[in-house]
């Protein structure tokens, strides 16, 4: 009777603690907030790449506390915290900030199944920022430094009978120190957003054989039709061999044995290839097997597909797919929630992101300075869709004259030895947990300079480690002619580097467009601007704009334009720039119109370009990259000014009408551009570093056979902007 009383005791307080949890704050939610418990939090599978039969997940309500930096730990816990999400965010049911003199604690208890004893017990942590301590009944079992990358520890030796008690302990500098961070901030303004401190993934034990298999990585070779079959193997005594069977639709397909310390290569007969297209994953079986009995069993997938670069048939570099030229065209995903902030509030709203880009017409995401769940990638491999993953940056702040290094700096920063030797260790970190997934083809260590330290190694080193993905070394700004790829950056753009400078490197715009449209009653604070890269004030002005960037992108094609990345998925916090709202109730142009206006992007150019009046941009070491002093005014229409026009006139000849033509532009102010002496282009232009390209073939009425005149009026411009042009056929 006594022990009933027990468990009604501990079923209410439970249910108590459980009622007392409910988001918090009163900013903007997303429609899977109202299904979050603390009971059904992260339920799922955390390593789809590597699935164990037996596992328990230690999301829930935990205890916390945050006392000062380096203090004891607290006798009193204050309260209940929603793991997995932050400190910081409504879901976790505080919302509140972590300062950097602080330390955040957290504390549950768990019960070993007893079916899992003569088992090693393995601890699983997701992802914590930052630097975190682990204690298991009392004794630290381990800690580890970074903000990104998952992490484990072997506790067997500090459990005890019965109830088990876990501590963690966190220490978040935040954009105070130099680690790497990614978009956080302690003061979110702009595109900084708000912090994320301690736990932000899912917790998690599962039982292991002493000699167990720690990790797979498929290698797909699909000129000889083979798939090599790395895995890591914790405790190999040597008498071990791993047998690998393969599955197609649940029909057997092959199976191949090996020892322990022997190459695994399966030959696949016919192979699918994965594409975005055509998601076709293998079901895949390992065998851990010592003395005929089997010791470990993983269930896993792999993808037939193959990453590389070669040259089109117009002689370009370009990013095939399967041998193919594949070109990748994606949106910059920031990834973040208004909810969870770098958690999403459930598996279903991580898909969901996926779905709608996909639906859309888009075949890559650009995870931008984050790194997701692995469950993220599982959906990209079996939905279909290219992944470009960034590191997550760490500096003090932007426009730092050291840490941020300018786009026309002749060095990278000198990082401090120790910050360096842990970024090294991060990314290496991110890459073997990442590496696994085939819809990865792109690494990109560097982002605008931010951070950007001892490039060429890093990125030689990032090329050498992984040689089965293509590397962005430095995405936009300050290129060190290293990686695979030249990538631009401009807003709105669309521009790209000349491919006549790059021989052997695709040429990508790794971010353009920025266009922004806040929708009432889903801004995350209303009484600040919410800001795009330019702004618009109704759906269809923004479709509009959208559709004239798609199609001054597709010139570029025939200019060796190999990858394109539009800016964003959805808006964050401030900025007002994505195709969908924060909290993803408004898509801002319907997914079938998106759909049918990039399906222009995917039209093979019929030919290299073919220049008129070539511009000077091959001719100049460095052009004036933007004014001393750039004009306020960035609203949309021609401003007046007393300030004489810079004009820039030329004639032309043409011997016939052409389909298709385009003009390169180079230009800061309050630009108009006459076709014989037709006004074909006035606005606010606001070219940086690149020159732009602008297709003008719908004015192809105003060509005529013979002599033709274009002329550049800019108006409202700074004494040092360039003003430059060129017009070509494609």
């Amino acid at each position: 009777m006594r022990l009933f009383l027990i468990i009604i005791l501990i079923i209410t307080c439970g249910n108590l603690f459980a009622q007392a949890w409910h988001p918090v704050g009163d900013k903007i939610k997303t429609r899977w907030t109202k299904d979050v418990t603390p009971e059904n939090a992260w339920r799922e599978y955390p390593r789809p790449q590597m699935v164990r039969n037996e596992w328990l997940n230690l999301n829930g309500l935990w205890d916390y506390a945050v006392t000062g930096k380096d203090n004891v730990q607290p006798s009193d816990f204050e309260g209940k915290i929603l793991v997995p999400f932050c400190i910081e965010s409504s879901l976790s049911g505080l919302g509140k900030d972590l300062q950097p003199n602080q330390e955040l604690w957290y504390k549950t208890t768990f019960t070993v199944p007893d079916s899992w004893k003569n088992n090693n017990i393995l601890l699983h942590f997701g992802a914590v920022d930052y630097k975190t301590t682990v204690k298991v009944n009392g004794q630290i079992v381990g800690t580890h430094i970074g903000s990104s990358d998952p992490f484990s520890f072997d506790i067997t030796n500090f459990l005890k009978k019965g109830i088990q008690e876990l501590i963690v302990t966190v220490w978040d500098p935040t954009d105070s120190d130099i680690q790497p961070r990614g978009k956080q901030a302690l003061k979110p303004f702009g595109f900084w957003y708000t912090a994320v401190s301690g736990i932000y993934q899912t917790v998690w034990i599962e039982p292991v054989n002493k000699t167990s298999i720690s990790s797979i990585q498929p290698i797909a070779d699909i000129d000889n039709n083979k798939i090599n079959i790395l895995t890591k193997v914790v405790n190999p005594t040597g008498k071990e061999s791993i047998k690998a069977t393969v599955f197609a639709h649940g029909k057997l397909m092959a199976e191949k044995t090996a020892d322990v310390n022997e190459k695994l290569i399966v030959d696949i007969e016919n192979p699918v290839l994965w594409s975005p297209d055509n998601p076709f994953l293998y079901s895949l079986r390992l065998d851990l097997v010592k003395s005929g009995k089997i010791i470990d069993q993983v269930e896993s997938y792999f993808a037939m597909r193959k990453i590389s670069s070669g040259v089109d048939e117009l002689g370009f570099q370009k990013i095939f797919l399967n041998n193919n030229r594949y070109f990748n065209f994606g949106v910059l995903d920031q990834g973040w929630w208004p909810d969870g902030l770098l958690t999403p509030p459930s598996d279903d709203a991580l898909k969901y992101d996926i779905e709608v880009l996909k639906d859309m017409g888009f075949n890559t995401i650009r995870k931008h300075i984050k790194v997701e769940p692995a469950r993220f990638y599982y959906h990209c491999d079996r939905l279909g869709m290219l992944v470009w993953q960034d590191m997550p940056s760490g500096f003090i702040s932007i426009n730092d004259p050291i840490q941020h290094v300018s786009h026309n700096a002749v060095k990278d920063w000198d990082r401090p030895e120790e910050s360096a030797t842990l970024f090294k260790q991060e990314w290496k970190s991110i890459m073997d947990n990442l590496k696994f997934f085939p819809s990865i083809a792109v690494w990109i260590p560097f982002n605008e300079g931010w951070g950007q330290f001892d490039s060429k190694n890093i990125v030689n080193w990032t090329m050498s480690y992984d040689p089965t993905r293509l590397v962005d070394g430095i995405s936009g700004w300050s290129d060190r002619n290293v990686g695979n790829m030249y990538d631009s950056h401009q807003y709105p753009g669309p521009a790209i580097e000349p491919a006549e400078q790059n021989p052997g490197r695709c040429i990508v715009l790794g971010e353009f467009g920025g266009l922004g449209l806040p929708v009432e009653g889903h801004e995350w604070n209303p009484e600040k601007r919410s800001w795009g890269y330019r702004t618009y004030e109704t759906p269809s002005q923004l479709i509009t704009e959208y559709a004239k960037l798609i199609h001054n992108l597709k010139p570029e094609l025939s200019r060796g334009l190999a990858g394109a990345i539009y800016t964003q998925t959805t808006d964050v916090e401030e900025e007002a720039n994505g195709l969908m709202t924060y909290d993803r109730e408004e898509i801002k142009v319907p997914v079938s119109m998106m759909r049918m206006i990039n399906a222009e992007i995917f039209e093979k150019p019929k030919s290299r370009a073919k220049f008129i009046i070539r511009d000077k941009e091959l001719e100049l070491e460095e052009l004036t990259q933007e004014p001393a002093t750039p004009n306020k005014n960035v609203n949309e229409k021609s401003v007046n000014s007393d300030i004489p026009a810079k004009i820039l006139e030329k004639e032309f000849v043409l011997e016939k009408l052409v389909e298709n033509i385009a003009v390169k532009m180079y230009a800061w102010g309050s630009l108009k551009i006459f076709l014989n002496d037709k006004v074909i282009l006035d606005r606010i232009v606001r070219t940086k570093r690149h020159f732009d390209d602008l297709n003008i073939s719908e004015f192809r009425n105003y060509f005529k056979v013979g002599i033709n005149k274009i002329r550049f009026e800019l108006r409202d411009y700074d004494e040092k902007a360039f003003l430059d042009f060129g017009l070509y056929e494609f």
